[in-house]
């Protein structure tokens, strides 16, 4: 039975849990809540109003594997915040790769050029929400163009955000003085560590020994917090999100440690490991998409 979704923000190798539940992307947890609700009902065998016995069967499959898991994804604020960080990034990709964006569906691309933008987005996410469960088929096909205004969402918010500030008068420079150049001793030792941060360190690494990775992430966070550059708890986190399979932030934090320490050998072996993962996807071996988004796993 294939809940695959390929269309909108999917194709970034992402689960968009508000285009499944038939929300916008600003949309207030009472509200996932109240939509979550109904939705349910709708596809719960014993209130499904499907006709044939296939589609009553797959709307029951669809709602304990797609709907339920991305109503989770909402339920607990630390997920909520979560999400939300993995929305940002996807965002800022959106806008980077836009010059490929494809958009099929007639909404998606009257949003594209609407004056007034964000209350047609919502207009027309409202608007496909309404007829989203009915049958199979335009479940499916909502999704999809719910996935794709959201997409365009985001690119028209990130582009409305960007504001360029006139350049400074340039400066007319004094003239140099020269000055001797102190003699600096070479290959200088490295700061030691803040002990705090070795601390936070070690309780994650016990945590993730004993495969604790949500413990073990909240310890690395609170590191983040007093040193947002540490390579160490940047590249330890990465690797929580690895054993998690969520690949797209374990790739932010193995980025934001090789940018502070290109030699962080943690974060060196989450990049060995994304690559290989990215090797076999591209010889067969492993398919991404919605499957492995949503479940962290291989196709069994």
């Amino acid at each position: 039975m294939s809940f695959e979704m390929t269309k909108g923000l999917f194709k970034y190798d992402f689960t968009d849990q508000h285009a499944i539940l038939g929300v916008p992307l600003d949309a207030e947890f009472n509200d996932i809540r109240k939509r979550y609700m109904k939705i349910a009902r709708r596809l719960h065998s014993d209130t499904c109003s499907f006709e044939s016995q296939a589609d009553k069967d797959w709307a029951n499959q669809f709602l304990s594997k797609v709907v339920n898991p991305a109503y989770n994804k909402f339920s607990k604020e630390s997920d909520r915040k979560e999400y939300s960080l993995l929305l940002a990034a996807i965002a800022k990709r959106v806008v980077k790769e836009q010059a490929k964006m494809q958009i099929e569906s007639a909404a998606a691309k009257q949003l594209a050029t609407a004056k007034d933008w964000e209350e047609a987005y919502k207009t027309a996410v409202s608007k496909l929400a309404l007829k989203q469960y009915e049958s199979v088929k335009e479940t499916q096909e909502a999704i999809d163009q719910i996935s794709e205004l959201n997409m365009v969402y985001m690119l028209r918010k990130e582009r409305i955000g960007i504001t360029t500030p006139p350049p400074p008068p340039t400066p007319i420079p004094p003239t140099p003085i020269p000055t001797p150049t102190p003699n600096l001793p070479p290959n200088l030792p490295p700061p030691k560590d803040d002990p705090r941060i070795e601390a936070y360190c070690r309780r994650a690494q016990g945590f993730m020994d004993s495969k604790n990775y949500a413990k073990a992430s909240l310890e690395l966070r609170e590191a983040l917090k007093n040193a947002p550059k540490h390579s160490k708890a940047h590249a330890m986190l990465a690797m929580c999100y690895l054993e998690q399979n969520q690949a797209t932030m374990a790739k932010l934090e193995m980025n934001k440690a090789l940018a502070s320490n290109p030699e962080e050998p943690t974060a060196l072996e989450v990049k060995k490991k994304l690559e290989q993962a990215a090797a076999k996807a591209k010889k067969g071996d492993e398919k991404p998409g919605f499957f492995a988004s949503l479940f962290g796993g291989k196709k069994k």
